[in-house]
Formats: structure tokens, sequence, C-alpha cells
């Protein structure tokens, strides 16, 4: 009986149909699914971060407005995907207890500060962009609740890049000053976002058995030579540099050559030694406890609700 069962999710999976709650699957399947959809939601939550300390900054009216949308959507991203390793098995609650006491990790990029309004606009421009590269094929992946989740998040991530480049365009169009802040923050934001399509293919121990079972559809070599090739006219166009004394376009290959992030700091910043590593767990953490009476007012008012036949 298991035999079959797994010939039949073989044969979904190389058919190119999609798996549901369901469905049988393999343990492995299923815990690779809820590891990597639930990094996928606490980088949504913990990403909320770094631009949301610039709400209450903003340099008018509009870029506050834009901001706090842009950041609600964050917070939106990581409810529909903790909703999608539901649907596996895993509890909310428990994977938040394992993002605040740093068992369960997030997408490196966000351990790096935002020290000027710039970054809001590169963010919106390298760091979403690299997001779209990696989440697009996801609408694609094996797994149902975690596919159509991705349809929405990708729309509204195309819409932040969107937002951060013409934040860029209009600074760009400013004082020297101000062009001076745009290519200073591409500096700083350019070697993290190559580093968030995770380490090089020879490094990556998960990959190949992802592609397997069609979570994943790209490498993240293949990832990344996309977005380097994907931004280069977008930075010409914008006027900034790209601080990279390697990076040319190659006729022969059709692609950009390029140079490659410090991985050893890619590694130090996964093991929790970033710059704001700590800081970040401990922001979402009071989060969390501040928030504890919300959570027991509303369970005590759903063990109401019940006893008194209502729900």
């Amino acid at each position: 009986m298991a035999d079959e069962l797994e010939l039949a999710f073989e044969r979904t999976v190389q058919a190119e149909a999609r798996i549901e709650p369901r469905d049988w699957m393999p343990d492995g399947y299923r815990k690779t699914l809820i590891r990597q959809i639930a990094q996928h939601a606490h980088s949504e939550i913990i990403g909320m971060q770094p631009e949301g300390n610039w709400i209450s900054r903003a340099p008018s009216l509009r870029r506050k407005a834009i901001l706090l949308a842009k950041v609600q959507d964050e917070a939106g991203h990581g409810l529909y995907l903790y909703s999608a390793t539901e649907t596996l098995g895993a509890d909310r609650a428990d994977l938040t207890d394992k993002l605040i006491e740093g068992r369960q990790k997030y997408s490196s990029i966000f351990n790096y500060p935002t020290l000027t309004f710039a970054d809001v606009g590169v963010i919106g421009w390298l760091v979403d962009g690299a997001a779209i590269c990696n989440q697009v094929p996801l609408c694609r992946t094996s797994y149902g609740p975690y596919a159509r989740a991705m349809i929405r998040v990708c729309k509204e991530e195309s819409f932040h890049q969107r937002q951060g480049y013409e934040l860029l365009m209009t600074m760009m169009r400013g004082t020297q000053a101000q062009r001076d802040m745009v290519q200073d923050s591409v500096n700083r934001w350019w070697w993290p976002s190559l580093m968030m399509f995770g380490p090089p293919d020879s490094e990556s121990s998960n990959t190949e058995q992802s592609m397997a079972w069609r979570i994943k559809r790209n490498t993240n070599d293949e990832l990344r030579q996309k977005f380097v090739d994907m931004t280069v006219p977008q930075a010409e166009k914008l006027g900034v540099t790209l601080p990279d004394p390697l990076l040319k376009w190659n006729e022969e290959r059709g692609h950009h050559d390029f140079g490659q992030p410090d991985w050893d700091e890619f590694w130090q910043v996964v093991k929790g030694n970033g710059v704001c590593n700590e800081q970040r767990l401990a922001h979402r953490r009071k989060a969390h406890e501040d928030g504890a009476w919300v959570r027991e007012a509303a369970e005590a008012y759903a063990a109401k609700q019940v006893k008194e036949g209502v729900a």
C-alpha cells in the first residue's frame, strides 16, 4: 500500500499536477515544505522591521502612506504563508516560538540596517526584485496551498519593486547629496541582495531534492544569474553603478559575468552574527510578549462562545 501511495505521489509530481493537503506525501516532502514555507513566513514578518522604522521619519505624507501600505502587505504575506504551513500539520504558535528562540531561520538580508531613507527605495528595487525572482517560480511549486498563496504575494511584491524604483528615480533627479545617498545605499545592499538566493549550488544541500519534488523550479545560481541580468539595465536607466568590478556582458554566454558575494559573511549572518540579528529577534520577541493579552482574550472569547452554544 505504501509503495502504491508513493508511486501515485511521484506520478502527480512528474505530471506537473498539484499535491493537496489531504493527499499522501512523503515525510521528507512535508518537512521540507514546512521548513521552507516557515522560513519564508518568518522573513516576511521580520522583513517589516528594516523599513518599518522609517514610517515615522518619512519625508512626506505620500511616502509615509506608501511605506505603511507596504509594511502592511508584508504582514499579510506572513499570515498567508503561516496558514499554508498549517495545511501541512504545522502549528503556527510553535513556529513563532522556534523563530523567537532562534531555532528557525529567516532571510539573512533583513539583518542589515537601514541607515537612510534611500535604503527604503533600494530595498524595494533590489531586495523585492530578488524576492520576485525567487518567488515567481513558486507560483508553479508542486504544493497547492503554497503555489496559490504565492500568486497574490508576487503581485504585491511586484508593486513594491515599482514603488522602490520610483522613489529612487525621484531622488536621482534631486540634489547631488540625494544622488550620493542612493549610490551609497546601492553599494551596501547589492551584495546582500545576491546572497538572498542562498549559497552556491555546490554548497546547497537541499536544492537537488527540492527540484526533484518540484518544490523549487530553479537552482540558486540560475536565479542569481537571472536577477543580475534583469538588474543591470535597470541600474543603467537609474544612473547608478553596481559595485562589482567583475560585472560585464559575456557575448558568448548571453549573460552577465559577475563576482561572488562574501560567502563567509553570509554564513556568519545566518549563524546569528550579523549587524542586526539580535535586534531583529529581540523586537519580534517583545512584540509577541506584548500581544499575549490579545491572544488570551481571543481564546477566552472563543471558549465563551462555544460554552454558550454560539459557535
